[in-house]
């Protein structure tokens, strides 16, 4: 606590020391064009030799996008992995996903610095969490390894969301939402210009809504997939001189939801245990698509975080600048859930009875995730005189580390549990004879597994990159980054087994190695002697070659090669796959950016890549032995094993594709944007380790398919077009997408005809009057997926005989009213 105090003192005092500084005005900027920095650095984006798609604020409001799940929707190779609801998306990029514990494969930035770290037994943070889309100036999404500029973990590339900046100018606006789900948002920004040399900005974002998962069951919330967040924000630039400039951002979010839940919709396994339960809670939630049956009583989801970004900008010279970024944040999660959407529902009972089936509710500490995370990155740009050579040089640290003490998840395994945290527990085996005598799963015990762990990273990166014009058309760009990554956790997980009624027996979840172990008793008393510390250390360089040619002002052609990774990890809870190492990937490029002006004017970018994906971390699953396995080869199976998951070395794949973003305006008033994205993707070879002990078999997607996550073709269409009227009257605006992506590989761990996604589609509509009679009133309608269409977004198969799956969203619609001061 006290380096956090520190750190967060030191950020603070560099902002407040630089606000009493005298300066020189900012220079506005007088480029109409589309301004991006993907390269660290201001540029067109049209001379930007990267695939990438943009959205403003604008086209954010409009196409209501509020979540990490929207952007993906409207951005072609974008998806997102949904499997614990849309607080803690994870997005897949060209086929590279973030699958459980493992580091993303999409960076996520706000104001240049790297979304907080975060890893527990759900994916949580690291990306684009609630209030993240809120006065904004732009969502950069990178398409392909960022890894010289941006750094490991980029390997699909990255997501920057570029706040906005403090102005010279007395402005804000008052923004209010209602809508159905009683959705109900507020924003609130204003930018006071205090001094010639000190500007700073204050925005607040408030959305509640109701979900539009409803709960039959009578147990817990009525509803899931609710929203309620706060998110604050505080920014400020201070011109200490004409050449030095600091910029701070503060910010903070609190969400507190019920959490999400996923649909149980079959019997995947008849003969398996509970199979009349499972048919009776889907039978319940039968009537309509949105009804799920919750079993935990005090199901939520409660997340916060808040951040310090200290940005200091030098130019030294006319050719020099240097820039130094720092940063602090701390991210916490409280999650309690059926994570797998099985309510124990137990039918014919008086009265009705749910019991803990998979379930996770926060330890005695409180968090289910609990991390700090402090960068420090700085840079030195520079030209040579003519701007023949460009050139960028930089280090940078990361240090992650868990706030207090363990973070913990206590889960239950067929249970009735009183209080969970004091194992006032009963064994369920009784309670169900639909599967003989005793009627538990294959003879197991239930429990309750108590897994707590403190993660801790460290990352240190050297990198430079340079772009040299040999001609004023043909330019060569090239980059080096050195990373040392290292990751350590120690984890203290044990478990009370409940083999005969209320009586829990103690035992170390991880029966090799370990510091101690123990009897019941001792394990009791001291946890400790189940402590197990795992080290993941790597040292990988990643580099870019480019060459990029401009035939002509508006057309860029180029090609390129990049080498990107991902680093290794640990998670000390998951027993026998605790540990895995960076992946790599080496990816080839070819590209071309063109716009034309005249009557009709637009743009078209068209980008083929081709990608050799190796050494892959591979979600693996577990199949745990039997009681006939615990007789027949009782050597395999020193005790009964509950499946689970974790990551493995072993996959060897490919993926291709072609990407298209294309703009047109036909004539005055209309506007015509198209993306689109083709995946080719295939895991070529697997190779897996051996089975843990306690377990006969390791699962896996089969060779020779795709990989995660990756539909074949996907589309977005939007037309917007502006009525021919009279300034005095504002500008009205009709606006339609239409949004398609082909069926995808989901799950390998549901039953085979499960585990593709069905194909979405998606029809948006939205109406937005600006200026309303030449005032400072804006008018917006908006309704998303005006077709009421249903698909799931993900399946969730496991071991205990069903399957489920996450409901898109429903039909959503709503109202927005703005007042704008200053524009």
């Amino acid at each position: 606590m006290k380096k956090s105090l520190i750190r967060s003192a030191c950020l603070a005092t560099t902002f407040f020391v630089s606000a009493g500084a005298v300066a020189a005005q900012a220079q506005e900027a007088g480029d109409a064009d589309i301004v991006v920095t993907a390269r660290r650095v201001e540029e067109r984006l049209q001379d930007v030799p990267i695939s990438m798609t943009v959205f403003s604020q604008q086209q954010l409001t409009n196409r209501n996008i509020v979540s990490a799940g929207d952007l993906s929707t409207y951005t072609p190779s974008l998806t997102t992995n949904s499997r614990f609801g849309s607080e803690s998306t994870s997005f897949a990029l060209r086929g590279f996903t973030q699958e459980g514990p493992t580091s993303p494969s999409v960076g996520v930035y706000f104001a240049e610095v790297v979304a907080p770290r975060a890893q527990g037994t759900v994916t949580s943070g690291n990306g684009a969490g609630p209030g993240a889309f809120f006065d904004l100036q732009n969502v950069q999404v990178l398409k392909g390894p960022q890894g010289t500029l941006f750094g490991r973990n980029t390997t699909g590339g990255a997501v920057l969301l570029v706040p906005q900046k403090p102005t010279g100018s007395l402005e804000g606006y008052v923004e209010g939402s209602v809508g159905n789900y009683d959705l109900r948002r507020l924003q609130a920004v204003v930018n006071i210009p205090v001094l010639d040399s000190l500007r700073i900005r204050l925005g607040v974002d408030r959305q509640t809504r109701g979900g539009y998962l409803r709960n039959v069951s009578g147990v817990g919330p009525g509803n899931f997939a609710d929203v309620n967040y706060t998110a604050l924000r505080f920014s400020a630039v201070a011109d200490l001189t004409p050449n030095l400039e600091n910029y701070f951002v503060a910010s903070y979010t609190r969400s507190n939801t019920n959490g999400f839940y996923p649909k149980m919709f079959v019997v995947s396994n008849p003969t398996g245990y509970r199979a009349a339960n499972y048919a009776a809670q889907i039978a319940s939630t039968s009537g309509d698509y949105y009804d799920v049956s919750n079993g935990l009583p005090n199901a939520s989801h409660r997340s916060s975080q808040w951040q310090l970004i200290n940005t200091t900008t030098w130019r030294a010279s006319d050719t020099i600048t240097i820039k130094n970024i720092a940063s602090y944040a701390e991210f916490r999660l409280a999650e309690a859930s059926n994570i797998y959407g099985d309510s124990g529902y137990e039918p014919g009972s008086s009265p009705a009875a749910y019991n803990y089936a998979i379930t996770i509710v926060p330890g005695a500490s409180g968090n289910t995730v609990a991390q700090s995370t402090f960068t420090e990155e700085l840079q030195l740009q520079g030209r040579t005189p003519g701007d023949r050579l460009t050139y960028q040089i930089g280090a940078y640290l990361e240090l992650s580390e868990p706030i207090g003490g363990f973070q913990a998840a206590q889960n239950a395994q067929f249970l009735r549990c009183v209080d969970i945290l004091r194992f006032q527990c009963e064994d369920v085996r009784g309670r169900n004879t639909s599967n003989g005598a005793g009627g538990n799963l294959e003879g197991r015990v239930g429990s309750s597994s108590i897994s707590q762990a403190k993660y801790r990273f460290r990352n240190l990166g050297f990198y430079v990159q340079g772009t040299y014009k040999l001609t004023d058309s043909l330019s060569v760009t090239a980059g080096l980054r050195y990373t040392s990554d290292l990751t350590s956790g120690l984890g203290e997980s044990y478990k009370a087994n409940f083999p005969a009624g209320n009586t829990p027996v103690f035992s170390c979840t991880n029966p090799v190695p370990l510091v101690q172990g123990g009897t019941s008793a001792q394990i009791l008393a001291d946890p400790t002697r189940c402590d197990l510390l795992r080290r993941v250390s790597s040292q990988k360089p990643t580099w870019l070659i480019d060459v990029d040619y401009k035939p002509a002002e508006d057309i860029l052609l180029y090609a390129k090669y990049a080498r990107g990774y991902r680093q290794g990890s640990v998670n000390v809870n998951s027993y026998g796959l605790e540990t895995w190492g960076p992946e790599k990937v080496e990816s080839y490029e070819v590209g071309a950016k063109t716009s034309f002006r005249g009557a009709v004017r637009g743009t078209f970018n068209v980008a083929a890549f081709y990608n050799d994906f190796s050494n892959q971390q591979l979600q693996v699953g577990t199949v745990a032995c039997t009681a006939a396995e615990l007789v027949t080869n009782p050597a395999q199976c020193p005790f009964l094993a509950v499946p689970t998951a974790g990551i493995a070395n072993g996959g060897k794949s490919t993926i291709k594709g072609v990407e298209v973003d294309a703009s047109i305006t036909p004539f005055t008033g209309l506007t015509l944007d198209v993306g689109y994205a083709y995946l080719d993707t295939k895991l070529k070879s697997i190779t897996l380790p051996a089975a843990p002990v306690g377990f006969t078999a390791l699962t896996v997607p089969a060779p020779g398919g795709p990989l995660p996550l990756t539909p074949r073709n996907k589309y977005s269409i939007t037309a917007n077009y502006v009525l021919p009227l009279d300034e005095s009257v504002g500008r009205i605006t009709f606006g339609a997408t239409f949004t398609h992506q082909d069926s995808s590989f989901g799950s390998p761990s549901s039953a085979p005809q499960y585990q593709w996604l069905p194909p979405q589609k998606n029809l948006n509509l939205n109406l937005n009057w600006t200026d309303v009679m030449d005032g400072p009133i804006d008018v917006g309608l908006f309704v998303t997926n005006v077709t009421k269409e249903r698909f799931y977004l993900m399946t969730l198969g496991q071991s205990f005989g069903f399957d489920a799956f996450i409901p898109n969203q429903p039909r959503m619609l709503g109202a927005r009213l703005k007042y704008h001061l200053g524009r």
